[in-house]
């Protein structure tokens, strides 16, 4: 699914802005993939390599903080368009369970999306598994827009 009904922007178009604006993940070699987006919703992708992982050959936690963090901005950027300057100011992550190394998934849903701030949570899990590997609560303030 590449988009969805009542997104601004699609995988491709949100692809193209990350790239452009956050290349350290989503650039050239990035980690990080937009997987699909929908009405207050988005799941990214990070291709865990080496660079990801901690001692004991687990994902680190800023790798999955990271994570979670793109994924509440994806899932917020698709509903309000391309802000960049909407940032986070809170984001709270629960560590429920090691993850494997490889591939994870964050699959975020915004929760509240006013004028100012926006509140979202994200599962991150494996692929092709319903348990969680963690758990994130995040807020984003979204700075004032120009109007149409």
């Amino acid at each position: 699914m590449t988009a969805a009904r009542d997104a601004v922007m699609t995988v491709k178009d949100l692809e193209t802005f990350l790239a452009a604006e956050f290349p350290q993940a989503f650039g050239p070699g990035r980690a990080h993939h937009v997987e699909c987006v929908g009405l207050k919703t988005a799941t990214v992708r990070l291709d865990a390599d080496e660079s990801h992982l901690r001692p004991g050959g687990t994902i680190s936690g800023p790798a999955m903080m990271a994570l979670a963090d793109v994924a509440v901005y994806v899932a917020l950027l698709a509903q309000i368009g391309p802000v960049a300057l909407a940032v986070t100011t809170n984001l709270s992550i629960n560590f429920l369970r090691k993850p494997a190394p490889g591939p994870l998934f964050g699959d975020a849903r915004i929760i509240k999306l006013g004028k100012r701030l926006a509140v979202g949570e994200v599962g991150i899990r494996g692929p092709g598994d319903d348990e969680l590997v963690a758990h994130c609560v995040a807020t984003y303030s979204i700075p004032d827009r120009p109007k149409a």
